[in-house]
């Protein structure tokens, strides 16, 4: 079986619409377009945004706040996840392996939700007070990248 030796159900494909074919075909004359005007003429065509004399809805929607470019997004990892591992040590490349995060160059956050019960070094961008208290009190390191 291929592509085309399928068998379509009646009806299922539409005949495309044949312009100009005299007026009984109810696309004759005119083609459609109508009389005159921007739209019946050659080489016109509309934005997707043009309303006629309407208000464009992106001018209707309020703008409101500030989105700042320079932020910078963190990839969000939490102590359970890094306990589940069972490494002596954890960097941002073995997250990485393991698929924890998903890239290599957004900076990562260590969130302190979890228990930390074995000594642990953990090396990452960025950690929680309360991860980096855990991590410590159970014998292990922190290192900021």
């Amino acid at each position: 079986m291929n592509l085309g030796s399928l068998e379509y159900a009646p009806g299922s494909r539409k005949n495309r619409k044949r312009l100009g074919r005299g007026n009984a075909s109810g696309t004759g004359g005119t083609s459609g377009r109508g009389h005159k005007g921007y739209g019946s003429r050659s080489g016109s065509k509309s934005r997707g945004w043009m309303e006629g004399g309407t208000m464009p809805l992106y001018r209707q929607v309020p703008k409101r706040g500030f989105t700042n470019i320079f932020k910078e997004e963190f990839q969000i990892v939490n102590l359970d996840v890094i306990t589940r591992l069972q490494l002596p040590e954890v960097t941002v490349d073995t997250l990485f392996e393991k698929g924890i995060i998903k890239s290599l160059e957004k900076p990562v956050k260590i969130l302190g939700n979890g228990e930390v019960k074995k000594p642990i070094s953990v090396i990452a961008n960025a950690f929680s007070k309360s991860a980096k208290e855990k991590i410590e009190s159970a014998g292990g390191k922190v290192k900021i990248i």
